[in-house]
Parts: C-alpha cells; sequence; structure tokens
C-alpha cells in the first residue's frame, strides 16, 4: 500500500478521537444518542481544526447500526463502506470546483432519491462559500424543506461570505484553534505509537508553527521525519519550519540589548542569509521579548515563560532590559509586520527595524541632554530685574488706558497687497473648442461626466467636483472651476488631466481634449471670442484687430452656442 500522510492515517474515527473540540463533539454525540439530530448542520472554523473529520463522524453516527452513546461503532458494515469511501449515501461535494447553479441543482433533483444502503443520505459541502450566489439560491428550498431521511453538513473557513438565510436555516458550530498542549499531546502519541525518537524542544516548534491547527502540525511533523530520516531533532524542526536558532536570537538580542547596531545588522544578515523568513523572524522577537517581559515583571508570571526559547543564555540577556524597552521594540516589530506583509523589499525594512530597536535610547538621551544643558545655564539677574521693569510699566500704561477709555495704538501703515498670482490659460485650445462648440456636443459631455467621475480616484475625484463642462466639440470640453485654488491645482496635476482625457476619449469613443478655465474668467473669455476676431501671438496673448466688426458668422456661432434668448445684438 503506498504510504499515506500522518493526517490521514491520523484521521479520528470517532467524536472522542477529536482534539480540542470537547463542547461540539459533546453536542453532536448527545443528538445522535437521542435521535435528535437537525437536517442542517454548518461547521465553521480555522483550517484543520476537524470540521470535516466531525462532519464524517456524524454522517458514520447517524447510520451506524450498532451506535454506542452516540458514537458509530466502526465495526458494522455501514462504518467500514464509510471508512472505506465506498458508502454511496454518504456525498462529499467540494464547492472550490462545483460552485454553479447546475451541480446545485443536480443534487436538489436527486435529494428526493431514498437512500440505498443506510438510514440518512448525508451531504458534506465542503469551503461552501464558494458557492455563487445562484447556487446558494438553488440550495435555500431544499434546506429549508429537506426530506426526512436527507441531512446537509456544510463546511467553511470563511463563514462571512455566507448568506444569513442559509445560516438561519442550520444548526451552527464554530471550531476553535486548537490549543498548543493539545497538539503536543497528539504528536507525542503519535511518535510514541510510531516508536520513534524525539526532542520536546522540536515538538514545541512545531506546535508553535502550526498556528492551532492539528492537520498543519501533522504535516510538518511528517516532513521533519523525512528530512531526519524518522527522527525528529531541534535542529530538523528549526530547517523545515525555517524558525530562529537559539544561538541565532541570542546573538541578535545580545547586540540590541549592548546598543550596537553594527553586531546587531551582522546577525540579521546572518539570519536572512541561513534562508530564514523575516516574518518568522518578527515572530520570534516578539515572542522573546514577551517571555521578557513575564520574567522581569514577577514570579508568578514567570512560570508562563517557554522554557523552548528562555534557556540560561537568554535569561542573562533579560536582565539588560526593562519593560519599557521591551514594550519598544514590541511595538516597532508590530509596525514592521504590517510592511512586510506589502513589501519585497523586506531585507530593508528588517534593517531599519535593526537599527531603531538597537539605538531606542537615542531620543531620550537628547531629551534629557537639552534638559541638563538649560539647567546648568547661568542666570543673569541683571537681565530678569529689566524685563520685569518693563513688564510693570506696560501694566500700568494698559491701565491707564482702560480708566480713560483710550485705546490707542500706533498707526500701522497699510500693507500692500498680494496682487492675486496671473494663471495660465490656454486660450488657443479654449478658442478651437469654442470654434466648433455645439449644443448637442455638450449635452453628450454632461451625460457621460457622473460616468467619468466615478473612474476617477478619490482625490481626483473630490477636486472636480466643483467644476462643469460649460462649452464642447466634437474634439474638446471646456471644464469651468468654482475657485480659481482648485483649478490651479486640476490644472497642475498631470495625472489627473492624463485620467480625465482618457476616460473621456473611452465613453466618447474618439479621441477628446480636456481644457479648463476658472469660472469667473470664463464669460470674459466667451465674450472675447464672439465679439472680436481673434489672433493669437505664440504666447496666446489675445490681439484684437482694429476693423472688427460682428459678423454674421459670429453671431451664428454665439446663437448656437448660447441660444437665441441669451444673445442680444447691439450696433456700434
Amino acid at each position: 500500500m503506498a504510504y499515506q500522510a500522518l493526517y490521514r492515517v491520523w484521521r479520528p474515527q470517532t467524536f472522542a478521537d477529536v482534539v480540542g473540540q470537547d463542547v461540539i463533539t459533546q453536542t453532536l454525540r448527545n443528538a445522535v444518542a437521542s435521535n435528535m439530530t437537525s437536517h442542517a448542520y454548518l461547521f465553521s472554523g480555522p483550517r484543520g481544526t476537524g470540521k470535516t473529520s466531525c462532519a464524517k463522524i456524524l454522517a458514520k453516527a447517524v447510520n451506524c447500526l450498532n451506535p454506542q452513546d452516540g458514537e458509530p461503532c466502526n465495526e458494522c458494515e455501514i462504518c467500514q463502506a464509510a471508512n472505506e469511501n465506498r458508502l454511496n449515501d454518504v456525498i462529499e461535494i467540494d464547492a472550490a470546483s462545483n460552485n454553479g447553479v447546475e451541480e446545485i441543482r443536480d443534487i436538489r433533483d436527486k435529494v428526493k432519491y431514498a437512500p440505498t444502503e443506510a438510514k440518512f443520505k448525508v451531504y458534506i459541502i465542503d469551503e461552501v462559500h464558494m458557492l455563487s450566489q445562484g447556487a446558494f439560491n438553488a440550495l435555500l428550498k431544499t434546506l429549508e424543506e429537506p426530506p426526512a431521511n436527507v441531512m446537509f453538513i456544510l463546511a467553511t473557513t470563511e463563514p462571512q461570505k455566507i448568506p444569513a438565510t442559509i445560516i438561519s436555516r442550520t444548526q451552527s458550530f464554530t471550531f476553535r484553534r486548537i490549543s498548543r498542549q493539545d497538539i503536543l499531546d497528539r504528536m507525542e502519541l503519535i511518535l510514541n505509537d510510531k516508536q520513534i525518537e524525539y526532542d520536546e524542544e522540536a515538538l514545541n516548534i512545531i506546535a508553535a508553527s502550526a498556528e492551532g491547527g492539528m492537520r498543519d502540525a501533522l504535516s510538518i511533523l511528517d516532513q521533519a521525519l523525512s528530512f531526519g530520516n524518522d527522527k525528529l531533532t531541534l535542529n530538523n524542526a528549526q530547517e523545515v519550519t525555517g524558525a530562529l536558532s537559539n544561538e541565532q536570537i541570542v546573538s541578535y538580542m545580545t547586540a540590541v540589548a549592548d546598543n550596537n547596531p553594527a553586531d546587531a545588522l551582522t546577525s540579521l544578515y546572518n539570519i536572512l542569509a541561513s534562508g530564514r523568513s523575516a516574518v518568522r523572524f518578527t515572530e520570534m522577537i516578539i515572542r522573546v521579548c514577551r517571555n521578557m517581559i513575564l520574567y522581569n515583571s514577577n514570579s508568578d508570571l514567570s512560570d508562563n515563560m517557554d522554557s523552548t526559547i528562555m534557556n540560561q543564555e537568554m535569561l542573562a540577556i533579560a536582565n539588560k532590559f526593562d519593560n519599557e524597552r521591551l514594550f519598544y521594540i514590541v511595538d516597532q516589530v508590530s509596525s514592521t509586520q504590517k510592511n512586510l506583509k506589502n513589501s519585497n523589499q523586506t531585507d530593508v525594512y528588517m534593517e531599519i527595524l535593526t537599527v531603531k530597536i538597537s539605538e531606542p535610547q537615542i531620543q531620550t538621551e537628547t531629551a534629557s541632554d537639552s534638559e541638563s544643558a538649560s539647567q546648568q545655564t547661568p542666570v543673569d539677574n541683571v537681565q530678569v530685574d529689566r524685563l520685569s521693569d518693563e513688564v510693570s510699566k506696560l501694566k500700568s500704561e494698559i491701565k491707564n488706558l482702560s480708566a480713560n477709555g483710550v485705546a490707542s495704538r500706533p498707526t500701522e501703515k497699510a500693507k500692500p497687497k498680494h496682487k492675486a498670482q496671473k494663471t495660465h490659460l490656454n486660450k488657443t485650445a479654449i478658442y478651437n473648442v469654442l470654434g466648433n462648440a455645439t449644443k448637442g456636443d455638450l449635452n453628450s459631455a454632461k451625460d457621460i461626466w457622473p460616468d467619468v467621475m466615478n473612474m476617477l480616484s478619490v482625490t481626483q475625484r473630490a477636486m472636480m467636483k466643483v467644476s462643469e463642462p460649460v462649452a464642447a466639440s466634437p474634439d474638446g470640453i471646456v471644464m469651468a472651476f468654482d475657485y480659481p485654488m482648485w483649478f490651479e491645482q486640476a490644472q497642475e496635476d498631470q495625472d489627473l488631466l492624463d485620467s480625465l482625457t482618457a476616460d473621456v476619449s473611452k465613453l466618447l469613443k474618439k479621441d477628446c481634449q480636456i481644457v479648463m478655465v476658472p469660472k469667473e474668467q470664463w464669460p470674459v473669455i466667451r465674450k472675447e471670442y464672439i465679439t472680436n476676431n481673434i489672433d493669437l501671438d505664440k504666447n496666446n496673448d489675445v490681439k484684437s484687430k482694429p476693423e472688427a466688426t460682428k459678423s454674421d458668422k459670429a453671431v451664428d456661432e454665439a446663437v448656437n452656442l448660447f441660444g437665441e434668448d441669451n444673445v442680444d445684438i447691439k450696433n456700434d
């Protein structure tokens, strides 16, 4: 027979074998024993905590021919068929690969048929949160009123993604992370059964790396045994899990305690060069600080220290830290962990962290130095007396002025007002738009503008909220801003201009230029264009020809742009 992984060989076969979920297993056992099982269950919780195992045990227990206090006997033909995965009435479905409406409709059509061998037809749907909305809707009616001989067991790691209408039709059980001690006890049982030598510190490292998942712990254990040729040592566990050795963490923390950034960086480079994960490294620093805080607090708390970390060398280092500095280190490491998750520059962040925690006293020393310097500065008594006399004179003057009801102030020269900064306008582009502008193009621009706003980022949307299209042609749009300040910022934001041009061109399905103008200057520019024949020099300055007249063409364009009711023609 081919080799099977430990987590498959040691999968629980009864409720009593399930580790760390005593409340759930006792409830299910009592329900089976009293024939009060529900038609639908929802098992949720972290990976590797026993959800699928409990589902299979429950499927066996309700169909067992000789149940014993709610437990399956594992000896009858039904239990044996279930253990060998050949019981047709227990159907396991992976919702990750069968998440469509058609698959659930197939279940709904077949659920009405009676079981072939067992008393109940049990559907175990794993990772049920992966079902589509349509599939959930198709499952809803069946969950609400299933046939009497059918049971549904839904398992998920993300219950928040399941509709409330589904959850309300099930009995919900939340599986907890398994404690480290329970994981240790289970691994010791397996190793003793297989008669394999092991190091207790190695088991502690594996249990910590599993993060509350029994399946993860057994998978790591399996890997460590393969690496060490069926022998579990501390070094093997460290290599497989990526955990730091005691020598590495002691060397690093010693340099930090001695305020020696150079040695700390050297230790860091050695640790990273050995292939250790930066995330694992930060976790180890926090664990070390946690144990040091317990050690420095009092004797009662020190009993809760992790003996695998706090060896004699680490205890000697702990005396060099006070709790205030340890809290500081934990804060810095926690901040770095957030950056490590979203960056590829892990080495850089670890270098910065190392320097920070190696020199936390710099800021406090600087403050204390300034305080001592101020205390050592000699006091000039003559200067103090002179300032006191001036303050007394000022007080008497203020008192006299208040008594006479007069508040004379020295006349201040009027400060010259700053001239408003002249905003650069691209009049050439504006006139090009006006030359071909139509009311239809303006209406089209206004119609698409809400969609354009939705396509912008939050910051860009806030900037463009104080603007609106005021003129449009087939190849351009003029945007008027309520406030000159926002116009200036938008005009200088090249990313915003590029986004607007791309989004408008995409929606209108043609190239389109965006031109900006302050709303207060828009009437002036519009009037210049209508009433004059415009000639622009290279600097975009307007030159009015001396013989300019209001031609019929200009009047027609004005009427076309602004409507006949808004144009008033006057002869000079």
